[in-house]
């Protein structure tokens, strides 16, 4: 038997979620709200409508959504390529809605790295892998020996298993040796977050497992926080979060955990899928649980002690 939540229940949690720690405190990177709008010949587009997102230190994130769902406009944001109209977004401590145009530029040096789909944005043609790797260290201000540079350069190409590429130039590599090394190129300042669009995009479905694998040996060896937009759905499936972006909001989330047999001590890797409550308190559905019942335009709910009931919307029935 249960009993409904009485006013005193309600107003004791109330009190509770007053009392919690601000919105993303323990989070590297904090989207609260966001929004971003375009404007083209007077007509507004908004990309992104109040996102809400929160990655941890050391995750290894794919975000997966239609085309122009938002994604590609959030890791500009977080890349620092792109400013948000309004809301909030913080990255490992940068406010990127107050940062100067050379805080920016200082912030894509140091604190993120890229990796973008197209293999010949991620290298300069000229450079040998090597140089493509130390110019990074270059252009960030510090005061690094060459033979410091050398040795970070050789030491990103073994861990990404191309040593062999160090003095060739990319047209001498095929293009997944261009993205490891792509990769590397984006580690060489130890940033606190690397970004990947579309990564493995122009690859076929052999070479995407080894760049997968080499974000992988960057997350777990390096400790390096990273997060993928892909539309590869066995590159999705090899993680364990993946966020789905639509309408410009976060929808859905993916989280795959761990679980031992207790009679055979087998481990299988289980996956639980989980609706988005953003900040305002709305959730977006799955469309096809929707669909499926019926819902749409508004849904009756109840509250219980432990949950929330969400049936279809029945007032119209006789």
């Amino acid at each position: 038997m249960t009993t409904n939540p009485t006013l005193t229940d309600l107003a004791h949690k109330a009190t509770q979620a007053r009392n919690r720690p601000a919105y993303g405190h323990d989070a590297l990177i904090t989207c609260d709200r966001l929004v971003r709008i375009f404007t083209t010949d007077g007509v507004e587009v908004q990309a992104l409508q109040g996102l809400d997102l929160l990655v941890r230190e050391g995750e290894l994130l794919a975000l997966v959504g239609a085309s122009g769902s938002g994604k590609s406009t959030l890791m500009n944001i977080l890349a620092g390529l792109d400013t948000p109209t309004a809301g909030a977004a913080r990255v490992a401590g940068h406010d990127l809605l107050t940062m100067t145009a050379k805080d920016r530029l200082a912030y894509r040096r140091a604190t993120v790295g890229f990796v973008w789909q197209q293999t010949s944005r991620n290298l300069l043609p000229y450079l040998t892998a090597a140089q493509n790797i130390t110019l990074p260290i270059q252009l960030s201000g510090a005061r690094t020996p060459r033979r410091a540079q050398t040795e970070r350069a050789l030491e990103l190409l073994e861990l990404l298993e191309v040593a062999d590429c160090r003095d060739r130039r990319p047209h001498q590599m095929s293009g997944g040796q261009q993205q490891r090394v792509a990769i590397a190129v984006a580690l060489a300042n130890s940033p606190a977050v690397l970004l990947a669009d579309e990564p493995t995009g122009e690859l076929d479905s052999h070479t995407a497992e080894q760049i997968f694998a080499a974000f992988r040996t960057a997350n777990e060896q390096l400790g390096t926080t990273i997060v993928i937009v892909t539309h590869d759905q066995a590159v999705a499936g090899e993680v364990r979060r993946t966020v789905a972006i639509r309408d410009g909001r976060t929808s859905t989330e993916v989280l795959r955990r761990s679980e031992v047999d207790a009679t055979t001590g087998h481990e299988t890797l289980v996956a639980r899928e989980y609706a988005m409550l953003d900040r305002a308190g709305r959730l977006q559905l799955p469309k096809e649980y929707t669909e499926a019942l019926g819902m749409r335009d508004r849904v009756a709910l109840e509250l219980e002690p432990d949950h929330i009931g969400v049936w279809p919307d029945d007032s119209d029935r006789d």
